[in-house]
């Protein structure tokens, strides 16, 4: 404001001068008109320019006052996500898991692979796998690995790996280290152990397989006899006793969770000897998968749902979601804790699934049985017997 009115003050002052220039030289009518339309239009020109200086001025101002209020609000922002960032945490979780087979497997190494990746849809985490270790040897300069990159939490997928986690933990104090199926944490306090009442689900498949057979035999291919394992195995020949008594359940456990052509062989074994019913637990089932598919016997699965492994042939599979103990673990070492408890899947805690087969035509009957035994085992009005 303070230009414009010293610009027009300028221009009246030279009107002022050319009017005395004017009336100076009195007769000269032409050049005294023409004086004066030479000075209306300076001033015209003049207040032009005013016009067009203060609506730049204005255009300035308003473009600092957008700029400004830009900043402000980015300024904001960036306070809110750093408040956000401190009371959640701003770094990723890194996790390494190392498995015996390959993450592909149908199986065991498929169940902790699928389930972390359920944990990925909901926390911010950042995962790494090393898959194939089934040479303890290979599995324990892995977890080793993990451990000196930095990584918050290894998981060691594998009854076999106890050995070797025992020795490695203590060196790393300040990396949690999580270990399955078992229950043993080794009194250390950055370990945390994880196992699942596998038996519960191989209870529910023994209930519909004491109905299937027709020659009362039935055929069980086990890896090693320990951890889940067993649990399944006893689990599932407890159900089969529960409902059909006269059944025989004949179990080979064949020493290796890998053994693929081992695997088979056992569950060729079976199918000579009249079993018409097949289930097993570890990777290597698919070796008998493919006898009992060939054969057109049913086949009962764990760990994952094996459906894949034969649609036509897969009557139901107990799923493992180890998401629910990754979950329980995560949430405890935000609260501080790295180790010293034991989580169990069971379906009560939604840790089990049962996964049926559409493709496989299941009597009414040994279907409701099945969701029976599921309810009962849910609720706790029922139990496989087994501690």
């Amino acid at each position: 404001m303070r230009t414009t009115t010293r610009t027009t003050r300028r221009a009246i002052a030279g009107i002022a001068a050319l009017a005395l220039v004017a009336g100076a030289c009195g007769s000269d009518d032409d050049s005294v008109t023409d004086v004066v339309e030479d000075a209306e239009n300076a001033v015209e020109d003049a207040a032009e320019d005013v016009e067009n200086a203060v609506e730049d001025a204005v255009e300035d101002v308003e473009e600092a006052v957008e700029d400004a209020a830009g900043d402000v609000e980015d300024a904001v922002e960036n306070v809110e996500n750093e408040v956000e960032d401190a009371v959640n945490g701003d770094d990723a979780v890194r996790i390494g898991i190392v498995a015996p087979s390959a993450s592909n497997d149908v199986a065991f190494t498929q169940s902790i692979v699928d389930s972390v990746n359920r944990v990925a849809e909901e926390r911010d985490i950042e995962i790494q796998i090393t898959d194939g270790t089934f040479v303890v040897e290979d599995a324990a300069a892995a977890i080793r690995g993990y451990a000196d990159d930095g990584v918050d939490l290894v998981i060691a997928h594998g009854s076999q790996y106890g050995g070797p986690l025992e020795e490695i933990a203590p060196d790393f104090p300040d990396t949690t280290f999580a270990w399955g199926t078992a229950v043993d944490t080794f009194g250390l306090d950055n370990v945390f152990a994880y196992t699942v009442r596998a038996d519960q689900g191989g209870y529910v498949n023994g209930v519909m397989a004491a109905q299937l057979t027709e020659s009362n035999t039935i055929g069980v291919v086990g890896p090693v006899e320990v951890g889940d394992a067993k649990l399944y195995i006893d689990g599932f020949s407890a159900g089969v006793a529960a409902v059909n008594p006269d059944a025989s359940v004949d179990v080979n456990y064949i020493e290796s969770f890998s053994d693929v052509a081992l695997a088979s062989e056992a569950a060729n074994a079976f199918v000579e000897n009249g079993a018409d019913v097949l289930t097993g637990t570890a990777q290597m089932v698919v070796g008998a998968t493919g006898v009992a598919d060939a054969a057109g016997i049913p086949w009962f699965g764990t760990q994952s749902d094996q459906t894949p492994l034969g649609e036509d042939i897969v009557v139901a599979s107990q799923e493992y979601h180890w998401e629910i103990v990754l979950n329980d673990i995560l949430d405890a070492m935000s609260e501080g804790a790295a180790g010293g408890e034991t989580f169990t899947l069971t379906f009560e805690n939604g840790g089990l699934v049962m996964v049926f087969n559409d493709g496989f035509e299941l009597s009414a009957d040994a279907r409701a049985s099945a969701d029976e035994a599921i309810a009962g085992l849910t609720d706790g009005s029922l139990t496989t017997g087994l501690e």
